[in-house]
């Protein structure tokens, strides 16, 4: 759901995050809408799981349900993570020099690829594949993979989460497709496509020996 073209609902999301949570009254007065109204886009957005409710009981009359944000609703703001990782390595960059860098990028790839092993024991090469498709999804990187031949596959990933420090740090592209060799057991991985290099999208052609 694309909350952004809802302009209701987005001074809905926007006011639980100020307010941390509210009632639909509340709502209501805040928006100058009707209950209906309000209920209407809370319904959507609670569906959507970007809202969620608990009841507050009232010494009289009904429960009141109090709206606020899921985990997901918060993902809705914007948040630097990535800038502020960039400006680390820059510091460190002018600091300790390329080396430092790059050792940092092999530590990162040896704790993924810990991280990935351990999911990929006692898989046959396309449970590998489909197992490394549900981890990369689960960090972000909207990734699918086609079976091309016998033993052979396309991984494409339509979202890098880290693009900005990629850019910056090409070394970080280089380890990826290390720790993919490394978790599934072949050297015959070839990058074809990389959004650091102006792609729409990243692809990989594994071949299994």
């Amino acid at each position: 759901m694309e909350v952004q073209n809802s302009s209701t609902k987005d001074k809905v999301l926007h006011l639980l995050k100020k307010e941390t949570s509210m009632t639909v009254n509340d709502l209501k007065d805040r928006l100058n809408i009707t209950h209906m109204a309000v209920r209407k886009h809370l319904t959507v957005l609670e569906n959507n799981g970007f809202v969620c409710s608990r009841e507050n009981k009232q010494a009289l009359g009904r429960p009141t349900q109090i709206y606020y944000l899921t985990e997901k609703g918060e993902k809705f703001f914007p948040k630097n993570y990535e800038g502020l990782s960039l400006e680390f390595l820059h510091d460190i960059n002018e600091l300790y020099g390329s080396t430092a860098i790059e050792q940092l990028f092999k530590k990162r790839e040896q704790r993924l690829t810990e991280e990935y092993s351990k999911r990929m024991d006692h898989k046959t090469n396309e449970e590998k594949i489909s197992e490394l498709v549900s981890i990369q999804n689960e960090k972000g990187y909207m990734a699918t993979a086609t079976k091309t031949a016998d033993s052979s596959y396309e991984l494409t990933e339509y979202n890098c989460p880290i693009l900005a420090v990629a850019h910056s740090y090409k070394t970080a592209c280089h380890c990826e497709t290390q720790l993919l060799k490394t978790v599934l057991e072949t050297e015959k991985i070839k990058r074809v496509n990389c959004k650091t290099d102006g792609n729409e999208h990243c692809k990989f052609q594994i071949h299994f020996n």
